[in-house]
């Protein structure tokens, strides 16, 4: 890979400890996918922030990148492992509580935006068309890719910290042209009347797209929601982190439809929900927010529980950003549903909380929250907001 003369001193340490071992990962990740040079990008966007994942090595390794490593461009972090501000009502230990507070502090020496959300884009790291950036979180990385237009690879917690200390990252994947082609069509012939729909559709489209562009065609109308849902969805079960949907995403116009054509049909949208939900009808957790609730959203469920009271059985929480909380403290949304007995989980979504063998069965909007909340021993129902709010204040799934 070629390197300029700035870049190949900073590989030889002229900047730093951080800055040297930041190279060293581009330049073997570079070398790896067979990149030319390095490009400069405007954001990034690190997971890897949850002390449930990262454990003590990984803390470790943060500190010591944070004694002398500065970001050189705008920075934002994925969910951390609990609500940094309340995680003592969601039921996190003082013990976890303390070594994700170490992480935060590391990132906070860093000077990056403490920001820990999934939804980057809601919260003001938001990338142009055609902007080269360094992402890491699976839907936030499609929703770029595809919704706004921008240029990014998957990348992992460490390829974009070292990404935000050097400002650069390696050009291959998803950054070049000739990798943002699609190459499978897939025809909707079918409507999508809620919000868990979209992830229905995602898992549908992730199962016969294998790890392919997809280009879709025969959806009308698509709210910024109800892209985010399938660009959590899409990717979680199979597809590449970018779609194309005609008339609706930016560059869908300068792309040709691949002669390659699958159908989605009503009954392939019924048997994501069959795949997605599990038997039983008992719901001892209810989580929307993943991705992270937008504004929107939380005044939907302010909406749909005011005067109600959650089941003395069931847990609702609302995952979102604190920037989104803080809206919903001003229009009075936060204080209807924690009179119902709803709490805020800020910062922290039940992907990346430790939740295993807290909750038996889950009820949410998400194809990807359930997928997840599989993987913690949970039983999981999606559906609706409406179906789920439901299930927060009968205790019970009713469809």
């Amino acid at each position: 890979m070629e390197l300029t003369k700035q870049e190949q001193a900073m590989l030889n340490g002229a900047e730093g400890y951080a800055v040297r071992k930041s190279m060293e990962i581009l330049v073997a990740l570079g070398e790896i996918f067979g990149a030319k040079n390095l490009i400069d990008v405007g954001s990034v966007q690190v997971a890897g922030v949850s002390y449930h994942n990262l454990g003590d090595a990984g803390l470790d390794f943060l500190d010591s990148l944070a004694k002398d490593g500065r970001v050189k461009v705008l920075t934002t972090l994925n969910p951390a492992g609990m609500d940094m501000e309340n995680w003592q009502q969601l039921g996190i230990s003082p013990e976890f509580a303390e070594k994700q507070k170490l992480v935060i502090d590391a990132f906070t020496r860093m000077g990056i935006l403490i920001s820990c959300t999934c939804t980057p884009y809601l919260i003001g790291n938001l990338p142009l068309y055609g902007e080269h950036i360094a992402w890491s979180e699976s839907s936030a990385v499609t929703f770029a890719n595809s919704v706004l237009g921008a240029r990014t690879n998957r990348e992992g917690g460490p390829s974009a910290l070292a990404a935000a200390f050097v400002g650069k990252t390696p050009c291959y994947g998803l950054h070049l042209n000739e990798n943002r082609i699609p190459d499978i069509h897939i025809q909707v012939n079918t409507e999508l009347s809620k919000l868990s729909d979209w992830g229905a559709l995602g898992y549908a489209i992730g199962k016969k797209a294998e790890n392919k562009i997809p280009y879709i065609t025969g959806i009308k109308k698509a709210d910024l929601d109800a892209l985010k849902s399938l660009s959590a969805s899409l990717v979680t079960y199979g597809a590449k982190p970018l779609f194309y949907m005609k008339g609706i995403t930016p560059g869908a116009e300068t792309q040709t439809q691949p002669k390659e054509t699958v159908t989605i049909e009503a009954s392939d949208i019924q048997n994501a929900y069959d795949n997605i939900n599990d038997q039983g009808n008992e719901i001892d957790f209810v989580c929307v927010g993943c991705p992270h609730c937008s504004i929107k959203e939380i005044q939907e469920i302010a909406d749909l529980i005011k005067d109600k009271k959650i089941a003395d059985t069931t847990e609702l929480w609302v995952a979102t950003s604190r920037t989104a909380k803080q809206l919903a403290d001003k229009r009075g949304y936060t204080a209807i549903i924690e009179a119902a007995g709803g709490k805020f989980a800020c910062d922290t979504c039940m992907a990346v909380a430790p939740l295993k063998g807290r909750f038996k069965a889950l009820a949410t909007t998400s194809a990807k929250g359930c997928f997840y909340s599989r993987q913690n021993l949970m039983k999981t129902k999606m559906g609706s907001m409406k179906e789920c709010i439901q299930a927060a204040v009968t205790g019970k799934w009713n469809n």
